[in-house]
């Protein structure tokens, strides 16, 4: 009786059930453990990896595209006090279209104000702008004149004439950014540049300004080639 008893019971137990009576806690951990000792697929090694790699190198690679489709442009900055251009190993450069207030003299510039929701001059936080820069003759001698600003637009200029570029910036904390604003500068530069600088103020009696060549690529993105202080030239 005690026998059909128990072969009936068993012959009710599902699949999963009866597996689970003869698994005890101690397979439980080896099996685990065993699981956790396991190798990781190299695919799973590698990806992120490749993708930290990818990061790393996304900033000079656009450097590097930007130098060689880019074209050259030759840029201005607001007159420049010695003092404090340096700031330790850095240099800080603010240029003539980086002011709003000279920006607000361009054609284009309402509109896009207009455009954008502004509240009288001003633009909203993050707003994409165009400057559009004509090249200046220059005798071809000394420091190089630079491009005058035409006009200013939200879009993203798709037709310009070969003396001519579209300067892409973002509007933040009430002036224009374009990328070209900070550099380091290698310590045996620093105080030849100081004293250029001091040397340049002292002849012309006024604090001086400085002028930058960049690179300017087909999707408006800059990087700096190299600078004029006084009729010295100093590459980044």
């Amino acid at each position: 009786m005690t026998n059909s008893s128990s072969e009936s019971k068993n012959k009710t137990l599902s699949p999963e059930a009866e597996f689970s009576s003869k698994v005890t806690f101690r397979d439980y951990l080896i099996a685990t453990e065993q699981k956790s000792n396991k190798p990781l697929p190299f695919w799973r090694l590698l990806a992120p990896l490749a993708l930290q790699t990818g990061l790393i190198m996304a900033v000079p690679a656009q450097a590097v595209y930007t130098d060689v489709t880019g074209k050259t442009v030759i840029l201005q900055t607001v007159p420049v006090d010695p003092s404090n251009v340096l700031q330790g190993n850095t240099l800080a450069l603010d240029y003539n279209i980086s002011r709003t207030a000279n920006l607000s003299r361009l054609p284009g510039w309402q509109p896009l104000v207009s455009k954008g929701r502004g509240s009288g001059r001003r633009l909203p936080e993050g707003t994409n702008i165009y400057v559009i820069l004509q090249e200046q003759l220059s005798s071809g001698r000394g420091v190089p004149r630079a491009w005058r600003p035409l006009r200013v637009t939200s879009d993203r200029p798709t037709t310009l004439r070969a003396n001519q570029v579209a300067l892409k910036g973002v509007y933040q904390d009430g002036s224009v950014n374009y990328g070209l604003e900070t550099y380091y500068i290698p310590e045996n530069q620093r105080q030849q540049i100081r004293n250029d600088l001091q040397a340049q103020r002292a002849r012309r009696g006024q604090v001086p300004p400085i002028v930058v060549k960049a690179k300017v690529d087909p999707q408006g993105k800059a990087v700096p080639v190299s600078m004029w202080v006084r009729d010295r030239n100093y590459r980044f």
